[in-house]
């Protein structure tokens, strides 16, 4: 209902753009105008609000896709574990896909998609608006196989939608640096 109403405002105010090449235009057009206007306004709030109220959730008109994303580590420096937590705050549900995992040198760059926690996979993740999902990551699983990833001072997360659109990212260091890159 609001983007029919929202359609037919833009195209009753394209009319009048259109018009805007007459010379001196009639009196009596404007009031028509008007108060088909006010009819159109007085029929929405009349008719708009009436009807049966069920459960079902109803789309937004502007849907917003917003998440918050915090990255924490169980030590100052060289920690073990990564808390990755990511809330949902926009209005619609979201499907995320797996978490991208970079651990960055400055020069170099390694990526890992995470696939779960404690060897159970549960991505793509259907996360409902309101809801708080929280990912333990165990660093040592990584440096495990590669003993020179220890080096590296920063981790940082980024998450994508099952679309592979990217929705937000947070990143930590993870040992102290001379430079922050």
């Amino acid at each position: 209902m609001k983007r029919t109403l929202l359609l037919i405002l833009l195209l009753s105010f394209s009319q009048v753009i259109l018009a805007q090449n007459e010379i001196e235009p009639e009196g009596g057009k404007l009031i028509w105008f008007f108060l088909i206007l006010v009819l159109a306004v007085v029929l929405f709030l009349l008719f708009g609000k009436k009807g049966k109220k069920t459960n079902t959730t109803k789309n937004p008109l502007f849907v917003q896709r917003k998440i918050k994303i915090e990255l924490d580590k169980d030590q100052l420096y060289y920690p073990d574990n990564l808390t990755l937590t990511v809330k949902n705050t926009g209005n619609t549900d979201l499907d995320l896909d797996r978490p991208l995992l970079i651990l960055d040198n400055f020069w170099l760059k390694r990526k890992f998609k995470l696939k779960g926690m404690g060897n159970r996979s549960f991505y793509p993740l259907y996360l409902e608006k309101g809801i708080t999902h929280t990912l333990q990551i165990d660093l040592n699983r990584f440096y495990s196989h590669d003993k020179s990833l220890k080096k590296f001072p920063k981790a940082k997360v980024i998450i994508f939608n099952v679309k592979g659109k990217r929705i937000g990212s947070k990143s930590v260091y993870l040992r102290k640096t001379l430079f922050k890159f």
